[in-house]
């Protein structure tokens, strides 16, 4: 059980690597999240981080909308790797991230050259605050 449990908060985490970036960017980042949220973007559904990415990066309806479709796959998926009880851990974990990296390559494309910047300036920010790519929440890699 203890096993499951550490499994699904990995795949929380993993699922939300790119939003710890903005919302510890927030302005407001030292309130207190809302019930139910949990500062760093952790179990965000995919229209808060689609807000989110909105406010950071100024996108389009257009963009949101295309967003806001591309975070509900990568839900999706991570929901049905999650319940994939074939895998083993170390499987489970690099699908996951091939997932997060289709997602942030599929978000970027939609950007234009300014927004890539940006998206770029976050993403190596939160892969330096985390420990690069892969690692655990504390900082270390697994």
């Amino acid at each position: 059980m203890r096993k499951h449990a550490f499994l699904a908060l990995t795949l929380a985490g993993v699922s939300m690597l790119t939003m710890s970036a903005f919302a510890q960017n927030d302005n407001n980042a030292q309130q207190s999240p809302p019930a139910g949220e949990h500062r760093g973007g952790h179990h965000m559904d995919p229209a808060k981080r689609t807000e989110m990415l909105t406010k950071h990066l100024q996108l389009t309806s257009d963009q949101q909308a295309k967003v806001l479709d591309i975070f509900k796959s990568e839900q999706s998926q991570m929901e049905g790797l999650h319940s994939d009880s074939s895998l083993s851990q170390d499987d489970r974990r690099s699908k996951m991230m091939e997932i997060r990296k289709t997602t942030n390559d599929q978000v970027r494309a939609l950007l234009d050259p300014d927004q890539q910047k940006k998206w770029d300036t976050m993403q190596s920010q939160h892969e330096h605050r985390e420990g690069g790519p892969g690692a655990g929440p504390s900082g270390e890699a697994r």
